[in-house]
């Protein structure tokens, strides 16, 4: 298999190669749309006396300079994509290389009163979001989110069987990215989605026949005074009544041209994505089941957006005078093309949520995807439904530490297993319990885990890593604790979940936090709840002497000439030596 940053590299080389190209191709376009143009001016002029040449020559040099110019638009699009793809190559090798803290970190979805959000590094600067997010879209972020903190447990193979599928399309992917990321609108998908639910027709049925029967007899007239059979004067009295019929609804036509402008671009660029959407054939049977979803009464969903987005094109011609003048005055042009929009809201707007719904999934799914790709020595661990081993993972470490520096440990923790984890300051014990909580995280999302193999039984998480005091909800730290174990204690009434604390109590006095934290852990265990406990507390080890659930476990310190040692594996037993008074010296505070 090629190493990713082997892949990204030579995909870059090939993109400079097409840009090279794409720049040559718009050079020459230029030069050739200048040449025609200049061209068929000086003959015109030549020519100008014979009309009839004249008018034929600038024909054909109109359509000349008009094909070059589409073919300028096509070509200078193609480029602009291509600078989009090498964006996103060299943004993944830099993540690849740990350089990845300038990036969105999604701090406004940090959620103190989440289950697990707040304590895992899952949001904020250096975080796991951070970290995997590739989303283009803003609705595909949103999706990101809630598949991260959705603690759901159903369907957990159908992910892992979606994602290996969309990590082998690397660039189906970039494609996706690269489309999405180029889409700048305006309104949001919720506010367009309103606006079409919301939408009163302001045209009557009956003027599709007003509008054909229109343009039916502007063209007879048209005919007629070409063959010298009418007056002038009829064109002309039509023509102003066909400006007077539309000046009715030029109010309402201008207040529907205005909100469709501005939701142009997104329908446009949204029918592209769902474009590679259906022409791609999914295997596994989620990815299947988002790609029926956009299916409406046997037709394409992009197809039936593009005829959408013509329609609008359509509208927006209405502020070129000609079309305006002309447009207006024999064909009706602003009712037309209000009554095929009208017509398209009526029919589609019930289906459109659903169009967005799997244009964000696909989105947010191909950050896991990117993510499972990156990483071809992370595991998907295997699914078992045990009544006895929750968790047995070989190798376990934190996904975001960069593996020279990362240390594995070896954990098997059975369904009623409560494990109390001792060790000094900066010995590994919150890294660690970080590490199970990603990897709960990870594994019920889909994603391959950081660890040489596991078997896990999905199980929701609930945390209490890092409570913070509130001056606004006039609440002490230590009530605050209080209340983030009042929330944990019911939650567990309710479900089951592993728990994972660390050194809980802390705003209180020593002996009311061991006498406190002893009692939380004995009720825990006394529910079958499964969890793992932190703690600089050695008294609280002592309770494994009567629980057989609880089990010791410990990161050890040494000190070898006048230096600290840490190994950060995790052993069985309780922590022998701590550090604070030899930091306390050593850093000359004491």
């Amino acid at each position: 298999m090629q190493q990713p940053i082997s892949y990204y590299n030579e995909r870059i080389k090939i993109l400079e190669q097409e840009i090279q190209k794409n720049r040559s191709a718009l050079n020459l376009i230029s030069f050739l749309r200048l040449s025609v143009f200049v061209g068929t001016v000086l003959l015109v002029y030549l020519f100008f006396e014979n009309s009839y040449l004249a008018w034929a020559i600038a024909i054909v040099g109109i359509s000349l300079f008009l094909l070059l110019l589409k073919m300028y638009v096509s070509r200078k699009h193609q480029y602009n994509f291509n600078k989009e793809l090498i964006a996103i190559n060299e943004e993944e090798i830099k993540i690849l290389d740990n350089d990845y803290l300038e990036r969105f970190d999604g701090s406004e979805f940090d959620d103190t009163m989440h289950f697990f959000s707040s304590d895992i590094d899952l949001f904020g600067r250096g975080s796991f979001f951070q970290y995997t997010n590739r989303t283009g879209l803003t609705e595909g972020t949103k999706k990101l989110v809630e598949l991260l903190t959705a603690n759901s447990i159903c369907d957990v193979e159908k992910r892992q069987a979606g994602i290996k599928e969309l990590s082998g399309k690397n660039e189906w992917r970039q494609k996706y990215t690269a489309i999405a990321r180029t889409i700048k609108s305006e309104t949001s998908n919720e506010s367009i989605i309103q606006w079409l639910n919301n939408y009163k027709p302001f045209l009557p049925g009956f003027y599709k026949w007003v509008v054909m029967s229109f343009g039916l007899v502007s063209t007879l007239l048209i005919l007629g005074l070409v063959l010298k059979l009418i007056n002038p004067l009829l064109l002309l009295c039509w023509f102003i009544f066909g400006l007077a019929l539309t000046l009715v609804y030029v109010r309402k036509v201008n207040i529907l041209s205005l909100k469709t402008s501005r939701i142009k671009e997104t329908i446009q660029q949204y029918a592209q994505l769902l474009d590679i959407i259906e022409e791609t054939e999914f295997i596994s049977p989620l990815l299947k089941e988002e790609k029926d979803k956009i299916r409406s009464k046997g037709l394409m969903a992009s197809r039936i957006f593009k005829n959408f987005s013509k329609a609008l094109d359509a509208l927006d011609n209405r502020n070129n005078l000609i079309v305006a003048l002309v447009g207006n005055g024999l064909f009706l042009w602003d009712i037309q093309c209000s009554l095929k929009i009208e017509k398209w809201i009526l029919k589609y707007r019930d289906t459109v949520d659903q169009w967005f719904t799997t244009i964000a999934f696909f989105d947010a799914f191909n950050s896991f995807a990117t993510f499972a790709y990156n990483h071809p020595n992370f595991a998907y661990p295997d699914i078992r439904e045990s009544n006895t081993v929750s968790i047995d993972i070989k190798s376990l470490g934190h996904p975001l530490i960069p593996y020279e520096d990362r240390v594995t440990s070896d954990l098997v923790l059975d369904s009623t297993d409560f494990f109390i984890i001792t060790g000094a300051n900066m010995a590994g014990k919150s890294t660690f319990l970080r590490s199970v909580s990603l990897f709960i995280i990870m594994a019920n999302a889909g994603l391959p885990v950081c660890a040489e193999k596991s078997y896990y039984k999905p199980t929701k998480l609930i945390t209490s890593m890092r409570t913070s005091d509130s001056l606004t909800d006039n609440s002490s730290y230590f009530f605050a604790e209080l209340k983030r174990l009042q929330f944990i204690v019911k939650q567990l009434q309710k479900d089951s979940y592993l728990v994972v604390l660390d050194e809980i109590l802390k705003g209180t006095n020593s002996i009311d936090k061991a006498a406190g934290s002893k009692k939380l852990i004995e009720k825990l265990v006394e529910m079958g709840v499964s969890g793992i406990i932190a703690t600089h507390d050695l008294s609280l080890c002592k309770i494994a002497d009567n629980l057989e659930s609880v089990k010791n476990y410990f990161f050890e310190t040494e000190i070898r000439d006048d230096e600290l040692f840490f190994d950060y594996k995790l052993k069985q037993g309780v922590c022998k030596n701590m550090n604070a008074s030899f930091l306390l010296r050593k850093m000359n505070i004491t």
